[in-house]
């Protein structure tokens, strides 16, 4: 009878182990951890050849620009094949000015500009929320006014405007910032636990990509 009873006790014992193995392996993963990313289902179409970065950010999250000097640094340690793009996301209309200065700096090629707003915003408390706003501060930043008018107001800024919009819709994207690899996974912050860990689950997801 007490046999009986060790011999229960010890396969109970071995077999809570085992499951806390299990739970313990599952949490850890593998190279990207499950829970730290999103499989999206289906997949998003992206340029062929390439391994496609999505930044889903707004120029009024501080924490797309607590993340943007990581991602900068990030982006210029990527390999040819990797293509970093910025989609600036509108979820209302009063986000849509600052999600056409993004394409407008892009316009004139003056993304040098891109992390200045960011600072302005964020650090400097500039209020950059209207066209108005933004026309009045990009003009200490060396960009002309009427160039600014026509590129802001241009067919090919207002595009690529309804295209972020469509990419946003496509990816489910919920908050920012939110980090999209090879149209398949997405992360952020709240997945993978800060900063550096998004560029850091992104970074095993673009291998995860490349090794299919």
């Amino acid at each position: 009878m007490t046999q009986n009873i060790f011999s229960r006790f010890f396969v109970m014992l071995f077999a809570t182990a085992a499951l806390l193995f299990s739970m313990t392996s599952f949490a850890q993963g593998g190279p990207a951890a499950k829970g730290k990313f999103i499989e999206l289902s289906p997949a998003q179409a992206t340029e062929p050849g390439k391994i496609e970065v999505l930044e889903f950010f707004s120029y009024g999250c501080g924490h797309c620009a607590a993340i943007e000097p990581l991602l900068e640094k990030w982006t210029k340690a990527q390999p040819a094949d990797v293509v970093v793009r910025g989609v600036p996301v509108a979820f209302n209309a009063s986000m849509k000015p600052l999600q056409r200065l993004y394409y407008t700096l892009e316009a004139l090629n003056r993304l040098d500009i891109h992390p200045k707003v960011f600072i302005a915003i964020h650090q400097e408390k500039k209020r950059l929320f209207t066209k108005a706003e933004i026309k009045s501060w990009i003009g200490s930043q060396g960009v002309d006014a009427e160039k600014f008018d026509m590129a802001y107001e241009s067919f090919g800024v207002s595009s690529k405007a309804n295209r972020a919009d469509q990419l946003v819709t496509a990816y489910r994207i919920q908050g920012t910032p939110t980090v999209a690899v090879g149209g398949r996974f997405v992360t952020s912050p709240s997945e993978a636990g800060g900063y550096q860990q998004t560029l850091d689950v992104a970074s095993d997801l673009i291998r995860q990509v490349r090794g299919k």
